[in-house]
C-alpha cells in the first residue's frame, strides 16, 4: 500500500465504486494503518486499509477482529457506519463523519468529559466484541517481544514488576463484567460533529474493564486528578472513590504497557515519528506514580472500599 497504484487497486475492488469516478487523497495521521478520503457520486467516504504486519508484530488486534469490532461499534451508535468490507485486502469503507477530532485541551473541559463518558457508555452497552483486551496480558506480551528481539528496555523497567502484580491482584478482585471497549481513546480518536461524539479507529478494541477506558482517556490527555474524578462520576452516575482509584491504577498500567509498545514501534516501524520519546514521556509519568506517595493509598482505597448495598457499580443499557 505504498504506491498510488496499489490504493487504486483497492478502490477498484470496492463494489459500491464499480464503474464510477472516484477521487481520493490520503489523510494525515495514523501510525499503523492507512486512511484515505474518498469522493464518489458527490458523497465522501473513508477507506481504512489495515496492515496485517501490525498484529503480526504483536501490536493491535488482527484485521478480522478489528473489522468485526468496527461493525459492532457502528451498531452501538458510537462508531461510523461500515458500507463495505474487503477482508482479503483487508480494508473497510466507512461513513465520513463531518466534524473535528478533539484535542487534549478539549478533553480537559468538564462539559466535554461528560460527553466522553456518555459516548463510552453507549459503546460499553453495545454488542460484545469478538476479542478481549487485558493490559496486564498485553504488557507481558510486549515485554516478551522486547526481550526476545533485544529491543530497548527503559531503565529500571523490571523493578516495577512486583508493584504491577499488586495492582493486578487488586483490580481483578474488584472487577465487574467486561464490556466492549475502545482501549485507545486518545483525543485524536474522538470526533465531535457539533451534536454528538463519535469514536474512531478500533485497532486495540476488545472487551475490557470500563475503568481501563476511563483511566486511559485521562492518562492520554495528561489531565489533573480532579478531571478523572469528574469523568468517573459522569460515567457511573455518582462519585466513586473505589472506581476512581481503579481507573487511576489502570491509567498507570496503560502508561507502563504503552511504553513497551513504543519500544517495539521504535525498532520495527518505518513511520517518521519519534516513538521512543513518546514512550519515554509516558514512562517518566509512570515512574513518578509508582514511586509517589499516592500509590499505596490507591491500593488501600480499593482494599478498604465496601460496595454499597443495592448499588450497581457497573453500567448497563438501562442507565441511558
Amino acid at each position: 500500500m505504498d504506491t498510488l497504484r496499489s490504493v487504486e487497486d483497492v478502490l477498484a475492488r470496492v463494489a459500491m465504486f464499480s464503474g464510477r469516478v472516484v477521487e481520493h487523497r490520503r489523510l494525515a495521521g495514523g501510525l499503523s494503518h492507512q486512511i484515505w478520503l474518498v469522493t464518489c457520486g458527490g458523497r465522501t467516504y473513508v477507506l481504512r486499509v489495515l496492515d496485517p504486519a501490525v498484529s503480526a508484530a504483536g501490536l493491535g488486534v488482527p484485521p478480522a477482529q478489528e473489522i468485526t469490532n468496527t461493525l459492532r461499534a457502528a451498531e452501538s451508535g458510537v462508531g461510523a457506519r461500515v458500507y463495505e468490507v474487503l477482508p482479503d485486502v483487508p480494508a473497510l469503507v466507512l461513513e465520513f463523519l463531518p466534524g473535528r477530532t478533539l484535542s487534549a485541551g478539549d478533553v480537559r473541559s468538564p462539559a466535554t468529559g461528560i460527553r466522553i463518558a456518555e459516548a463510552c457508555r453507549r459503546l460499553h452497552a453495545g454488542p460484545s466484541f469478538v476479542s478481549d483486551f487485558d493490559m496486564f496480558e498485553v504488557q507481558r506480551r510486549y515485554l516478551a517481544i522486547v526481550q526476545e528481539f533485544g529491543f530497548r528496555l527503559p531503565p529500571d523497567y523490571l523493578t516495577f514488576v512486583p508493584a504491577v502484580r499488586r495492582i493486578e491482584a487488586a483490580l481483578r478482585a474488584t472487577a465487574g463484567p467486561p464490556v466492549p471497549c475502545h482501549n485507545d481513546l486518545l483525543a485524536a480518536n474522538i470526533m465531535d460533529d457539533g451534536e454528538r461524539l463519535w469514536l474512531i479507529d478500533f485497532e486495540y478494541s476488545g472487551n475490557n474493564d470500563p475503568c481501563f477506558e476511563l483511566g486511559n482517556v485521562w492518562s492520554e490527555a495528561a489531565l489533573p486528578p480532579d478531571r478523572l474524578e469528574h469523568l468517573v462520576g459522569a460515567y457511573f452516575g455518582a462519585p466513586s472513590p473505589l472506581q476512581t482509584a481503579r481507573a487511576r491504577l489502570y491509567a498507570l498500567m496503560a502508561k507502563y504497557g504503552w511504553t513497551l509498545w513504543a519500544s517495539i514501534q521504535d525498532a520495527v516501524s518505518d513511520v517518521d515519528f519519534d516513538f521512543w520519546d513518546w514512550g519515554m514521556e509516558k514512562y517518566a509519568r509512570a515512574c513518578a506514580e509508582f514511586r509517589g506517595p499516592g500509590f499505596e493509598q490507591l491500593l488501600t482505597t480499593i482494599r478498604e472500599s465496601d460496595r454499597i448495598e443495592g448499588a450497581e457499580p457497573w453500567p448497563s443499557p438501562a442507565h441511558h
